[in-house]
């Protein structure tokens, strides 16, 4: 019986190869970051609950305690500059974008109500790449105005520059890097503003089989850091719910999945994790759901992003998406969308917060690279996003976990 199905599902997922090729050529990654095909389609990612390690619903920070960077400090300070990197162009631009659009967010409205304390920030276009990175990054360390770096991005790219940045003694505090092993390479400059996925995976993890019932997931994972390390922890937290006989892998910029799909089909599970970002979890939701239409999809912040719903379409509903990062507060929401003429995406809000830190310690006289990596290593409150203060390691002290459902 499982061999039938297996083989049907493959004819199944082959026969919509055409229609998702197309869907997938259609993407609206033009460097905008608008998801238009997000909606025509009616689909939106909802935020759900927030979450702990054990899967338990945790309050939210409320927006009224957040550092706010409009509110007049009526300091004089030098010009100084903060920077971002991350992919700006690419397949998986969108989630640059929205980090570059949330720190510029926080950085206007900082010069607005200081004039007297001018802030410029400096964007770099890594491709999210870590070849084109390590070529990115003597750009930064050697333009001297620049005191704190946003960034990198994701997870390979800051594995490659990490050395580079903290031998320039240059902070870096990353909006979404979250592969757990970065903070272990002795750095002193790196710090991450969002949980990393040895807590994003068991809160996945006990989430699916304690509050959704799920007793069968199949794990799949790309070739990326982060795609192994969120992959790692959600497998070891699952136990014996993760089915090593569907598990799989697949490659950065593949589309046809049939194969890995044949064994999800035979396994029969209650859901499929993907661990990976969007430009590859579009195609693979479609052609779940052509294949077997009752196995929810889930996937984590790579994924959580408005280009996942404009370019998997329908097939995107009801799909569960993690993310370390907060939902965007109403009042900034209306800020961003004022700003850029689009809602804020994943790591935006992580971003205005960060920049606000960073801008809040220039305002205080910490205008060199040493005096604000050391008012960041100290730094304690609240953002948006989270409460902010951070480990020897560079870790955040506290760290939870969203749930989002498309819907």
């Amino acid at each position: 019986m499982r061999r039938r199905m297996a083989t049907a599902a493959i004819a199944v997922i082959l026969a919509g190869m055409l229609a998702v090729s197309a869907c997938s050529n259609k993407s609206t990654d033009s460097g905008s970051g608008e998801s238009s095909g997000a909606a025509n389609s009616g689909l939106t990612i909802s935020p759900v609950t927030q979450i702990n390690t054990e899967g338990q619903e945790q309050p939210a920070v409320a927006e009224a305690n957040a550092l706010n960077p409009a509110q007049p400090g009526g300091q004089t300070c030098a010009p100084a500059t903060i920077a971002t990197a991350g992919a700006l162009t690419g397949a998986d631009a969108a989630l640059g974008i929205n980090i570059k659009d949330g720190a510029q967010l926080a950085v206007d409205q900082h010069n607005k109500a200081n004039p007297n304390c001018t802030i410029t920030l400096k964007t770099f276009d890594t491709e999210g790449a870590p070849q084109k990175a390590t070529q990115v990054a003597p750009q930064i360390v050697n333009d001297s105005s620049i005191v704190g770096l946003i960034g990198p991005a994701f997870s390979g790219e800051t594995k490659a520059t990490g050395g580079i940045f903290n031998q320039a003694g240059l902070v870096s505090v990353t909006a979404s890097a979250t592969n757990p092993t970065l903070t272990n390479n002795g750095w002193k400059t790196f710090f991450r503003g969002l949980a990393n996925d040895d807590v994003q995976g068991p809160s996945v993890a006990n989430y699916l089989t304690k509050k959704l019932g799920k007793k069968k997931v199949c794990v799949i994972k790309d070739d990326t850091d982060y795609g192994a390390g969120l992959a790692s922890a959600v497998t070891a937290a699952l136990g014996s719910n993760a089915d090593a006989d569907c598990s799989g892998d697949v490659k950065k910029g593949e589309r046809d999945f049939s194969a890995v799909l044949s064994k999800v089909s035979a396994a029969q599970p209650d859901a499929l994790f993907y661990a990976g970002y969007y430009s590859e979890a579009a195609p693979l939701a479609q052609q779940l759901k052509s294949a077997d239409p009752n196995v929810v999809f889930v996937s984590g912040d790579g994924s959580n992003d408005p280009q996942f719903t404009a370019q998997a379409g329908d097939s995107a509903m009801g799909a569960y998406l993690s993310c370390p990062c907060g939902p965007a507060p109403s009042q900034f929401a209306t800020q961003y969308k004022t700003a850029f003429n689009q809602a804020p995406g994943v790591y935006s809000v992580e971003a205005y917060d960060i920049a606000s830190i960073m801008m809040k310690g220039i305002e205080a006289g910490n205008t060199t690279r040493p005096k604000l990596l050391q008012y960041i290593s100290q730094y304690h409150g609240a953002g948006l996003a989270r409460q902010y203060s951070w480990t020897p390691k560079g870790e955040l002290s506290t760290s939870l976990i969203w749930m989002y459902q498309v819907k």
